[in-house]
């Protein structure tokens, strides 16, 4: 940006922080005397970019309304302390120049309190530094990527998703122990996204086991270069670290070329429902690809949390269909209010932080939450599952591992059960 245009801009965010120091908003006001942004007596108003079109909003773009309902669920139960929280919801397309322009907006001309679950790497890469120097908490991103997990540098970012280092090394691990021997090839986006999940995969297999890796970009759906690249190279394994559009794209790709790997796939681009929607009559493809999640799985009718969010889809969705991307949209909502119970009623920015970091939030999910003053990443492990009969089911443990060169191992403890009302209180 020209210095010019960073002095207009410098002036203007300066009127605008004066004109609303010297208004009256209703705001909190934090024990110092300052109003709090986004917070009245009533109301704490929130915001998010998330793609609703472009790229990335198949199954993506039913995140949010998702966490919007679970907070609609809450408000008609009480609110947080009272408060009703509003959830202002800008859809970016998933391009990171839009993503800067919308979340200006939140935090400069709608005074959101925080941005909630802002979605994608390299979308929410550009907002880190402005959120951070207007001291707006960024909690919850929703991307596996490690820039989230950076305290001294982002104090107010925290990761939500399985880093995407730590799901390569689960997948990496499995392909090692039940597919010896075999070739394994490796398609990634051409970002942080793609780049840390082979990081994983190669911290397993060595950096000589991926005999062939592919990279695309969103704004070119023709995946087939890359594909016919695995196929030429006699690729029996490929691991996809893929948006759910291009996870359909090289699957469709692959079947079209006669090219048909077993197929491992990120969290973010695995969910069966989704990619069934994208692929139509040809998800019979889907058959025997084996994904990684760390949620309860969205048509287990057994477990609590499925239950709890399928009625909160009911009655606060519009019955919207029901996914992995509904269970991850309430998952983040139930974990916020969370947090902001733990914050305390007298609630500011400093106390929200202060509550996440201290950490100890339990949920649905079936990894641990890392959160502490010195990790902000999110979850810190995953569960696989196989589709099998058109059905998505895990089978075998939960793992976890960390970004590094430790071992890949069985997490044993069991997901706790969701409160009887299905709101969690202060513990």
């Amino acid at each position: 940006m020209p210095r010019v245009a960073r002095h207009a801009l410098a002036i203007t965010t300066a009127i605008t922080l004066l004109v609303t120091a010297v208004g009256c908003t209703g705001e909190e006001s934090d024990s110092g005397g300052r109003q709090v942004p986004g917070v009245t007596d009533s109301e704490i108003v929130v915001g998010t970019h998330m793609p609703l079109t472009g790229p990335a909003s198949a199954g993506y773009s039913k995140i949010a309304p998702a966490t919007k309902a679970y907070f609609d669920y809450v408000n008609a139960n009480g609110g947080v302390h009272g408060r009703k929280i509003t959830y202002k919801v800008m859809d970016d397309g998933y391009n990171p120049a839009n993503t800067q322009q919308v979340v200006r907006q939140l935090v400069l001309q709608d005074k959101v309190f925080a941005v909630v679950n802002g979605l994608g790497t390299p979308t929410h890469s550009g907002v880190l530094d402005f959120l951070k120097s207007n001291r707006v908490p960024d909690l919850f991103v929703a991307s596996g990527s490690r820039n989230w997990d950076q305290p001294d540098k982002y104090p107010g970012t925290f990761g939500f998703n399985t880093d995407y280092t730590v799901e390569g090394k689960i997948l990496a691990s499995h392909v090692k122990s039940t597919l010896p021997g075999q070739k394994v090839c490796f398609l990634g986006q051409d970002d942080d996204f793609g780049r840390d999940s082979l990081v994983g995969v190669e911290k397993v297999l060595g950096a000589g086991a991926v005999v062939a890796k592919q990279t695309y970009v969103t704004s070119n759906p023709n995946v087939a270069p890359q594909i016919g690249a695995f196929k030429a190279a006699g690729c029996q394994v490929v691991i996809l670290a893929t948006v759910p559009g291009f996870s359909a794209l090289s699957i469709g790709t692959a079947a079209r070329l006669k090219f048909r790997p077993q197929w491992l796939v990120s969290n973010v681009g695995a969910d069966q429902p989704t990619l069934a929607k994208q692929l139509g009559a040809a998800a019979p493809l889907l058959e025997g690809m084996v994904g990684a999640n760390y949620l309860p799985m969205q048509d287990d009718a057994e477990n609590p949390w499925i239950q709890l969010f399928t009625k909160v889809n009911k009655a606060h969705n519009a019955e919207a269909p029901f996914d992995g991307n509904s269970v991850y949209g309430m998952a983040v909502g139930y974990l916020f209010v969370q947090a902001l119970l733990a914050a305390g009623k007298d609630l500011t920015r400093e106390s929200l932080l202060a509550a996440v970091a201290k950490g100890g939030f339990q949920g649905p999910g079936l990894a641990p939450l890392r959160f502490s003053a010195t990790d902000h990443s999110g979850y810190g492990g995953a569960r696989l599952s196989r589709v099998s009969g058109g059905k998505q089911s895990y089978f075998g443990p939960a793992y976890e591992t960390d970004e590094g060169d430790g071992p890949v191992k069985e997490y044993t403890v069991a997901p706790v059960t969701p409160p009887a009302n299905g709101v969690p209180t202060v513990s």
